[in-house]
This record gives C-alpha cells, sequence and structure tokens, in this order.
C-alpha cells in the first residue's frame, strides 16, 4: 500500500526523489543564519569599544561571557526541542527558533554592558538556536534514508559557512551602516525574516516513505538491520552504542572547538602576521564547512565506524605534525585537517545517530546526543587555557589531543556500532507524537 501512496507524496510541488533536494537547500540557508554566533569574533572589538565610550571598559575576558552563555545556551536547549518538533513538527519549533534569533541579535543592539549582551543575545538568541539548529537535520535525516550521511552534511554546511559569509557582510555593515548596533538591528531583522519563512517550507515526509526504487540494506546474518531500529530516548540511553558515539563525538568536537578558539594565537605565536592569520581564520572556516557533507558522503560510504576511525587519524596526525614540527606551514596543515574533522563530526553524529537509534524519536535522541558538542566545548577550552598558562605556549595541548584521538580510535572500535542485543530484544517502534 505504501507503493501506491507514493506517486502522491509532493515536496514543493515536485515529486519527492527531486524536492528533497530543495529541502536540503532550505536547512543550508536556514543554518547560515543559524551559525552566525561563529563570527562573534568580528563584533568583541567594536562591542569593547562601544561600551567604553558609553562609560563602561569591558576586560577581554568579559567581552567573551556573550559569546559563552550563547553556546552555553544553544547545547542545553537544543535537547527541549525534541518533543515539540515530534508534536507539532519541525516547521513551528524552527519558526519560533527563528523568531528568538532574530530578537536576540535585534534587542542586542540595545545592550549597555556585556552582561546585558549575554542576557539578550546570549540567552534569547542562543535559546532560538537550539530550537531551529535540529529541526532542518531531522527533516533530512527522514527523507534521505539512503543517502542520510550525505544530506545532513550538506544541510550543517550552512552553519559551518556561517562565520565567514556573516564576518564579511558585517565588516561591511559596520563600515556602511553606522558601526556595530545598528549592524546587529540589520542582522536580527535579517535572520528573523529569513528563517522564518524557509520554515514554512519544512516537513517530514508520510510514514512509510521511501525513495522510488530503493529498499533498506539487507541485515547481517544474526543482526537486526540498523535501518529498522527504532529506539527512543531512554532506550537509547541504556545501550553501549549510545556512549561509545557520545564519547567520540565529545572526542571529536573537543579537537576542533579548541582549534577554533586558539587559531589566532597560535599563528600569530608562530610569526604570522596578524592580518594574514585573520585571512587563514576565514579558510580553516571554509574548511569546516566543507567537512560536513564530504563526511557525510564518507559516512554513506565507509559506514560511521570507519569514518569516526578516519577522522581520529587525521586528528591525531594534524595534532602531532604540529607538535613535532610547531611551524608556520605544520600550523596550516594542523588547522585545516582540525577545523574540517569538526565539520566532519557535525554531519557524522547526527547520521549515526539516526542510522543506529531510528528516526521515529530522533529530535530528541538527537537533542541528547548533541551534548557531546557542549561538553567538547567546555573541555577543549579549559584545556588549551590550562597548557596556556601552565607552559605559556598552546604547543603541549596537541600531545594530549593526539593522545584522546587514540582513546577515540579505542572506543569506536569497541562501542561505535548498531545496538544489536538491545535492538533483537527490547526495540520496539517509538511512540509517535
Amino acid at each position: 500500500m505504501a507503493e501506491e501512496s507514493k506517486p502522491e507524496v509532493r515536496v514543493l510541488g515536485m515529486a519527492p526523489e527531486a524536492g528533497r533536494w530543495l529541502l536540503v537547500l532550505v536547512g543550508l540557508t536556514i543554518q547560515l543564519c543559524l551559525g552566525a554566533i561563529y563570527a562573534y569574533s568580528v563584533f568583541k572589538g567594536p562591542l569593547a569599544k562601544y561600551f567604553a565610550s558609553i562609560g563602561d571598559k569591558p576586560s577581554d575576558t568579559a567581552m567573551l561571557v556573550p559569546y559563552i552563555v550563547f553556546l552555553a545556551v544553544f547545547g542545553v536547549s537544543m535537547p527541549l526541542a525534541g518533543k515539540p518538533m515530534e508534536k507539532y513538527g519541525p516547521r513551528v519549533v524552527a519558526a519560533i527558533g527563528g523568531v528568538l534569533v532574530g530578537l536576540g541579535w535585534f534587542l542586542a543592539s540595545f545592550a549597555t554592558s556585556p552582561v546585558l549582551l549575554a542576557v539578550l543575545y546570549g540567552v534569547i538568541g542562543g535559546l532560538g538556536v537550539g530550537l531551529a539548529y535540529g529541526c532542518p537535520i531531522a527533516v533530512s535525516t527522514r527523507w534521505f534514508p539512503d543517502r542520510r550521511g550525505l544530506a545532513v552534511g550538506l544541510t550543517v554546511l550552512g552553519f559551518g559557512f556561517s562565520a565567514f559569509l556573516t564576518g564579511k557582510l558585517a565588516d561591511w555593515l559596520m563600515a556602511s551602516r553606522g558601526g556595530v548596533m545598528p549592524t546587529f538591528k540589520i542582522l536580527g531583522v535579517m535572520f528573523l525574516v529569513i528563517t522564518v519563512l524557509l520554515s514554512l517550507l519544512l516537513k517530514f515526509p508520510p510514514k512509510g516513505w521511501t525513495p522510488a526504487g530503493w529498499t533498506p540494506p539487507a541485515p547481517k546474518a544474526g543482526a537486526p538491520a540498523a535501518e529498522k531500529v527504532e529506539l527512543d530516548r531512554g532506550q537509547m540511553l541504556r545501550t553501549g552504542s549510545f556512549w561509545g558515539l557520545w564519547a567520540c563525538y565529545t572526542i571529536g568536537t573537543l579537537a576542533g572547538l579548541m582549534a577554533i578558539g586558539i587559531a589566532k594565537p597560535v599563528g600569530t605565536d608562530l610569526g604570522i602576521a596578524s592580518a594574514t592569520a585573520t585571512t587563514l581564520v576565514g579558510i580553516f572556516a571554509v574548511c569546516n564547512g566543507v567537512g560536513r557533507p564530504i563526511f557525510g558522503w564518507l559516512t554513506d560510504k565507509l559506514g560511521v565506524r570507519n569514518t569516526a576511525l578516519l577522522s581520529y587519524v587525521l586528528i591525531g596526525g594534524a595534532s602531532v605534525f604540529l607538535w613535532q614540527a610547531w611551524s608556520q606551514t605544520a600550523y596550516v596543515v594542523a588547522f585545516v585537517l582540525l577545523w574540517a574533522c569538526l565539520g566532519g563530526w557535525l554531519a557524522l553524529a547526527p547520521a549515526a545517530t539516526a542510522s543506529f537509534f531510528g528516526t521515529k524519536d530522533y529530535a530528541r535522541n538527537y537533542g541528547v546526543m548533541f551534548t557531546a558538542y557542549g561538553a567538547g566545548a567546555i573541555i577543549g577550552s579549559v584545556l588549551a587555557g590550562q597548557m596556556k598558562d601552565i607552559f605559556g605556549s598552546y604547543l603541549n595541548v596537541f600531545p594530549i589531543v593526539a593522545g584522546l584521538a587514540v582513546l577515540g580510535i579505542v572506543i569506536a572500535v569497541a562501542l561505535v556500532k548498531p545496538p544489536r542485543a538491545l535492538a533483537a530484544s527490547e526495540a520496539k517502534p517509538a511512540e509517535s507524537k
């Protein structure tokens, strides 16, 4: 019967096999708006000057608080979107998130201190990103059971590219539209309108839909097909597969988020001019974006575990190379790989979550899985800061990252696999909401 209903399914007025790619483009564009947080470094200096001009002279640490609060609220709030997304659909949740993102940026223009900026921009904007971020990803995972990794990678490509594109746009706006605060207003309105309008196009496929001519891969002997496993959040948390993937995700994002935080100072420590280092950071951001569809495609071709192992080989190799060579060439090569692998994990992990635990409770499942991102951000930042404080250089953080990559390989080999035992004995379809 499912086969008979397929011709009736339309996506944006097109056959689903073609129209679903437009949904990927819609999701990518939404992610471009959400990922503007990664361009915060562009605003940091102008904001500090603005606050100083009105009587407040914030420290460098104080100026980082809005950014840290934004990322923290983003990570914490993402699991909250799961249940409403299943009940009301992705377009409603994404639209609400888009409104909050736009309000956060717009209201930030009225901030008179870093603390107020952290509340208006960090809390409101971070909550909006947390609610909206998973919606396009969930849509892609359901429309692309056959090319899940590639579809998710292309969807989150927008988040990775946003730092580069938003940074360039913000520089132009600040120069031509009266400074940093008017720029926040313009970006806020733009993000709200784009995100809300595009959110209205998001939708899940009908239950049981599959692309024409595609059938799920046959299960291996004695094991259920990973594609057919449907675990709810509670069941997922009782599997070693979840904890293995969560730990691997933490290590992968730890290395990349640490690299984002120290990219420019490491370059200048090695004698690279400040302007050149800034340009290189923009190039690294592009690598972060490109890594997402590449690793998504590799996940489809090589499988989750093998792609994870490849990422750790690259992370470990890059870290050892930079540690031993400690040169400008080694810096460029290593940071290209570290940023690309971060993007890779942001495509690999959501695709793996859907493949291992199913799509019916995906929004809540990946919301929990995404807490690894927050853990990686905190651990990576603290680790890099401690090494700098103790040794006066970031050099000694890289052998530690290499060691963590080896640990990631061990965990991936042992635990990153479909939850076969639970799937055989306990798995049952997650309740539709």
